[in-house]
């Protein structure tokens, strides 16, 4: 090669080490190369050779191998021919074998990557080699030869260097790709080698000659068809090849690099990666999506593009003067933003058939000018760059563009999207007059990139228009904003509320990129019209409305609908569970930081406020009512930072809806009109959903007053730390500021805890006045609306809580929403109680208490107040007694709360009467589960009392002596006794607080037992059941009370001792004023008006009331003694053993029954449910009845503190319950023994003569057992004479009990009873 580049080498001297280094790595070439020379002639030898020479390239210096080049290139450059040229032609098996070529092509390669090419004429010769090997087919080769090939390509395109004359052509060209990151491409020539100075060749310039541009296009539609090849093939195809491809397609446009060369071949290149992006969206798999080809494909895209449309190259044609083309590079956002506004929204169909039509236009359009330029020299690739050929391409590349990016937008891998964010930066700083047609959708995916999920995207678009909108105030583009703002608005309602949320989600993030990089400023000002701001907010209400509730699919609607069958809620399991734990703790305990922050945790990871409206779900998701909602918080954030009012004036807007709402409702009241047909009118459920959406927009706006809104907001759109700092969205909170604040707050609450809002039903059976006679059906369409819009009101508040802090206390908004909140728990929408239980949570958190339990006690005056209010108004607040239920139920009633019940005690008395049954009779069961959950909480105290009672009375007794024993020591001492009498004092004072308030828990539970007692006679089942339940906790309550008082009046006897002997008369003139009323029996007269209530339960015959009812009296005579029950169970006696009377199995005759029915049962007036007769009850509750009175005299037998209620007539129970354990029933002959058992431990003489009388006279008298010593008389002596023939009435036990139906004697029965008691009860008697 005679004209040769001739490379020195820079070395520091005579490097003798260096020299013979590159001696011995010839020596070990020159043996390589022959053998590869051998390997040419006959490629049928062991290819060894070509590994070792692979291993030697990647080790040897690139400065000892460049001397060697053309001595390695040659062999390689043969073998590389052979391998080619025999399958060109087809035949196989092929000379060159697939392993040697592959061989080959690695070691070309790395010899290209660390050699220079010394002349043109071996460029060329080595292009020529490459191309022969780039046009095999992939039936041809394999797919590592044609990767290596192109990888070579690459290499040695990437060697080419700029001269060193700076005259040269070459220094036009850009060298690298511009949009490369610095990874993909590193200088992989050793650039320790430079031409000499004396060498007129340039590779750069001859590569950008005309006599290399047909090379230059042969070689660009090579690898565009590679790259298309690879696709085509499928999953077959492969990725990493079209990879190499579009890289070495991006490389060999960089140094060729000049507008003037490559303008002719822009129609073939853009045309076919516009093919290439086209096919993209399809394809998600396989060669065709690969990820790294499309971000090589879109980045070579865009720097060919702005390489041939670059503004600077085109001014002729765009008429740009040398001014203008100086400042080009700082274009404003005002340039890029410009023509915005007549930006129109293409279709989805009208986007695909631009994309697939756009390269055959491309391709037309700029031959007919190729043509008339080629009219001058045929062989010419240069293109006249005149005004209508840019305009012409142009145009069509715009439509290419525009028809593409938005597309690439939305594909799921960020490195795509990072790609695009490179190729648009790219074209809008080189291009932007040029592709002035395509920057306007340029801008708006750069607008959508800034809130990508990506941090590296969205970092990189921040950064980017941050540049933009640093230079706006050099240009006035205040009106041009304004416009782009206002088209964005009018958009937004036909994109949200269509078919699509992609399109939607794109629009809406553009709108929130624009308002917040506009600044706070701009959007007040936006406002300040009163038709400004109604058009805004109307245009969110309609995108947020329940218009778009059915423009999804029907299979999204089912996915998205709540479910109500999850009935698990954090904050009832706190009042259930937590609070029980530390309720009789008067103080409420501090918060531990770990505790804080695990209440924290749960609270943000179960429920997070605001929440996106339940009704939005149908058509966006979470995401797209997210930014929607970043929009409506920069709005609220943008009004208080003017501090000018105007957010009070702005929140009039949507409040309207809830005025109207109220007054429609106020005015359907005022008509006296029903729920159905004023909900069945036009424009009701409109009213409502309206209201709704209104309160979602409210909620929105308060929350971007907080510190998390402002947080989400920074952590959104200020992730690049490198932006503006001048625009600011933080806000002074200085007082005027808090108190503006604190009345838009007001103003908002005002209007949701409206009656008349929460008098709107939510299901059939709480509307507001209806009886059981009324038959309303109202659509579950407003229903549901209903509960929505409650939901959406409570979680309000929890929002107004999150922004106020301490303030929501401090200004009466939290004991204003305390009870709406604890109502809203007993709704029967889940919805609804879900949003009240998070609520709850939060402002227990937020306000520093530990449980939602111990929030409700801090605050349970205001609680009571409002429950007392609306009691007072039974009529207009029916559902006032199940919120008192509920409340009870969570938190009981605590040493706080409890004296503060006796008024709503009262209330509920009085309505429980019969007077007020009368008048609101679908109240009584809630009232009742009232009084049950009082007594309840009652008890709980209650069984404290006595306990703190003993051990205040015995510290009092150590105290008391101790004081006795210090005065007789110390004699007389005033100054002593002075502070004695104080200290003294205080110990009364806390005897008497005691005593307040054993004498309120006492009342409280008189007042339950007044108001239960006559329901026990309720035909009801379940207030029947109630009642009893109400009775049982009552007594126990009394007992105790009475227990306490027997402990404080010892307690009283020592302080009268201790004045008495110290001479404190003030003291116990004190104590005379404030010990009154003879208040302390309560037990026994409250037991002896609860007595014939019971018989008139048990005589009512309902087995489920009559088994609770034994059961409860069972508990009764336990708890306050025997005694007291003997004459009772003479006299009524005989209304419980009438149930063991009759077998269930036992069909009465005619003659029975009217005996048995002799007496009318007592029926009141007023009563309207008729009572079954007991022939009508299933055998097997009959038996669980009797089995339940059996129990019951088996748990008074054992007890000796309630046996004695008994004995007035044990021979009757003893004969009955004999009478039935000897019987064939044996559904009741475990019950029996134990009764038996029960009546043993009273009388066991008793029971054994009648076992034995029945045992015996059934047995032979040879099998009688004989007297354990002569001193006992015979059974026969001892048992009863029988009577003559088989009677029953033979029998002792028929005598005491009498006669009975269906309980025949059974002889196996009978013995078996007769040995289990012999056994179990009568052999430890005749031992003891």
């Amino acid at each position: 090669m005679e004209n040769s580049v001739v490379i020195h080498r820079e070395t520091n001297g005579d490097d003798v080490e260096g020299e013979a280094e590159q001696e011995a790595l010839f020596v070990h070439l020159k043996v390589i190369c022959l053998e590869l020379l051998n390997l040419s002639q006959n490629p049928q030898k062991d290819p060894a050779t070509i590994p070792e020479l692979l291993h030697l390239l990647r080790r040897a210096p690139p400065s000892s191998l460049q001397s060697f080049f053309h001595y390695t290139l040659f062999p390689l450059l043969l073998l590389l021919d052979a391998a080619v040229a025999c399958r060109s032609q087809g035949k196989t098996p092929y000379r060159v074998s697939d392993k040697v070529a592959e061989g080959v092509i690695n070691c070309l390669e790395e010899l290209l990557k660390k050699c220079h090419i010394g002349s043109i004429d071996q460029m060329v010769v080595i292009m020529k080699k490459l191309t022969s090997g780039a046009v095999l087919t992939p039936f041809e080769t394999s797919e590592e030869f044609r990767e290596g090939i192109v990888k070579c390509f690459r290499a040695m395109i990437s060697g080419l260097l700029p001269c060193s004359d700076d005259s040269c052509s070459c220094k036009r060209a850009v060298g690298w790709p511009q949009l490369s990151d610095g990874r993909d491409y590193q200088t992989q020539v050793s650039e320790s080698f430079k031409y000499d100075k004396e060498t007129q060749e340039c590779l750069l310039a001859f590569l950008q000659s005309q006599s290399a541009l047909a090379a230059v296009g042969h070689w660009l539609s090579i690898l565009l068809k590679v790259a298309d090849a690879e696709a085509a093939r499928g999953l077959r195809g492969s990725a990493n090849l079209r990879v190499e491809a579009f890289m070495a397609l991006r490389i060999l446009v960089a140094k060729v690099g000049t507008a003037d060369v490559l303008a002719f071949f822009l129609p073939g290149v853009v045309s076919q990666i516009a093919k290439v992006l086209h096919v993209s969206r399809a394809m998600i798999s396989g060669a065709a999506g690969s990820v790294d080809a499309l971000d090589q494909a879109i980045r070579g895209l865009a720097e060919f593009l702005m390489i041939v449309l670059e503004d600077e190259t085109n001014s002729a044609a765009l008429n740009i003067s040398d001014d203008d083309s100086k400042s080009q590079k700082h274009e404003s956002a005002h340039s890029i933003l410009d023509e915005l506004r007549s930006l129109t929204t293409k279709s989805q169909e009208q986007s695909d058939e631009l994309t697939a039509t756009t390269s055959q236009e491309i391709v037309k359009t700029t031959n007919v000018h190729t043509k008339s330029n080629q009219n001058l020299s045929r062989d010419s690739f240069h293109v006249e760059r005149t005004k209508e050929w840019l305009e012409s391409t142009t145009s069509h590349v715009n439509m290419l563009l525009c028809g593409t990016f938005p597309h690439i937008l939305i594909h799921p891998a960020s490195k795509i999207r990072c790609g695009l964010l490179a190729a648009i930066r790219g074209l809008l700083s080189k291009s932007p007059r040029s592709l002035k047609g395509a920057r306007l959708v340029m801008l708006e995916c750069v607008c959508t990139l800034v809130v990508d999920d990506s941090d590296e995207v969205s970092v990189a678009a921040q950064e980017f228009l941050d540049k933009l909108f640093s230079e706006r105030t050099k240009y006035h583009v205040e009106d041009d904003i304004i416009k782009i703002f206002s088209r964005l608005l009018e958009r937004l309602p036909k994109v949200v509320l269509g078919n699509e949320e992609l399109p939607a989600l794109s629009v809406v993030k553009q709108l929130l990129v624009v308002t917040y990089y506009s600044g706070p400023r701009f959007l007040a000002d936006h406002l300040q019209s009163p038709i400004s701001a109604s058009r805004f907010l109307d245009i969110f209400a309609l995108c947020l409305s329940h218009n778009s509730a059915f423009t999804g699919s029907l299979e999204k609607f089912i996915t998205e609908r709540p479910s109500s069958s999850k009935g698990y809620l954090p904050s009832i399991t706190e009042l259930k569970m937590g609070f029980r734990e530390t309720s009789y703790n008067h103080t409420v305990p501090n918060i531990a930081e770990p505790d804080q922050g695990k209440l924290e945790l749960s609270l943000t990871t179960s429920y997070m406020l605001p929440r996106m409206p339940p009704w939005f779900s149908y058509v966006g998701s979470q995401k797209l009512y997210e930014t929607l909602a970043g929009i409506l918080r920069l709005v609220g954030l943008s009004l208080m930072a003017e501090n000018d009012g105007s957010l009070a004036v702005i929140l009039d807007i949507p409040l309207e809806f809830f005025r109207k709402l109220v007054s429609e409702v106020r005015v359907k009241e005022y008509n006296g009109e029903d729920w159905q047909s004023w909900c069945n009118r036009m424009g009701s459920g409109q009213l409502v959903r309206q209201a709704a959406t209104a309160a979602c927009i409210l909620n929105e706006m308060i929350f971007g007053l907080s510190d998390q809104a402002t947080d989400v907001l920074s952590r959104l759109l200020r992730k690049s730390r490198k932006g503006r700092d001048k625009l600011s969205w933080e806000i002074s909170w200085n007082k005027r500021a808090k108190t503006h604040l604190i009345d838009c707050v007001g103003k908002i609450l005002h209007e949701y805890q409206s009656s008349e809002v929460w008098d709107l039903p939510v299901d059939q059976k709480t509307i507001s006045g209806q009886t059981d006679t009324d038959d309303q059906h109202i659509s579950l369409h407003f229903l549901r609306d209903t509960a929505m819009l409650h939901q959406v009101i409570l979680e309000g508040v929890g929002v107004f809580s999150l922004c106020l802090g301490t303030d929501f206390v401090s200004s009466g908004f939290l004991h204003s929403s305390l009870y709406l909140l604890l109502e809203s728990l007993t709704c029967s929408s889940f919805q609804v109680r879900n949003a009240s239980d998070s609520v709850l949570r939060l402002l227990a958190t937020s306000s520093g208490h530990p449980t939602v339990g111990h929030l409700v006690i801090a605050n349970a005056d205001y609680v009571i107040d409002s429950i007392c209010r609306q009691l007072r108004h039974l009529d207009l607040n029916p559902h006032v007694p199940n919120v008192l239920a509920a409340m009870l139920s969570y938190i009981g009633v605590a040493h706080e709360i409890l004296p503060l019940l006796e008024e709503p005690m009262r209330l509920v008395s009085q309505e429980l009467e019969i007077v007020g049954r009368q008048q609101h009779p679908n109240l009584t069961l809630p009232f009742l589960k009232a009084v049950a959950e009082i007594v309840k909480a009652s008890k709980n105290e209650a069984c404290l009392l006595p306990e703190r009672a003993k051990s205040y009375g015995d510290h009092v007794k150590t105290k008391a002596c101790d004081a006795i024993t210090s005065w007789q020591d110390r004699g007389s001492d005033s100054v002593n006794m002075v502070s004695d009498e104080e200290e003294w004092e205080n110990t009364l004072i806390e005897l008497n607080h005691s005593k307040r308030y054993r004498r309120t828990v006492g009342s409280i539970a008189s007042s339950c037992l007044i108001a239960a007692t006559p329901l026990l006679a309720s035909s009801n089942q379940v207030s029947c059941l109630v009642s009893l339940d109400i009775v049982e906790e009552g007594v126990v309550v009394l007992a105790k009370v009475e227990e306490a008082y027997r402990a404080e009046t010892e307690t009283k006897e020592t302080l009268e001792e201790v004045i008495e002997f110290a001479s404190l008369f003030q003291l116990k003139d004190y104590m005379n004023t404030i010990d009154g009323g003879a208040d302390e029996n309560r037990l026994f007269p409250a037991i002896n008006k609860i007595w014939p209530m019971f018989v008139a339960c048990i005589r009512n015959r309902n087995p489920v009331a009559v088994r609770r009812c034994l059961t409860v009296i069972t508990r009764v005579i336990q708890t306050s003694g025997g005694d007291f029950f003997k004459s009772r169970f003479r006299i009524d006696g005989p209304n419980f053993w009438k149930l063991l009377t009759t077998s269930p199995f036992h069909i009465m005759t005619p003659k029975n029954l009217r005996e048995d029915n002799n007496k009318s049962v007592l029926r009141l007036p007023y009563r309207t449910v008729s009572v079954s007769p007991e022939s009508s009850n299933a055998e097997v509750s009959s038996l669980k009845v009797q089995a339940a009175l059996l129990d019951m005299i088996a748990e008074l037998s054992k007890d000796k503190h309630s046996a004695s209620a008994l004995h007035a007539v044990l021979k009757k129970v003893a004969g009955l319950v004999v009478g039935i354990a000897c019987s064939g029933v044996t559904g009741l002959r475990e019950a029996a023994l134990n009764a038996l058992r029960g009546l043993a431990c009273i009388d066991p003489d008793l029971i054994w003569i009648l076992l034995a009388d029945v045992y015996y006279s059934l047995k032979k008298n040879e099998d009688l057992p004989l007297p354990p010593s002569p001193e006992f008389p015979e059974i026969a002596k001892v048992l009863p004479s029988p009577l003559l023939g088989d009677s029953p009435t033979r029998f002792l036990y028929v005598e005491y009990g009498g006669r009975s139906y269906g309980f025949e004697l059974q002889f196996n029965s009978v013995e078996t009873i007769f040995k289990k008691m012999h056994s179990l009860v009568f052999v430890d008697q005749i031992l003891c």
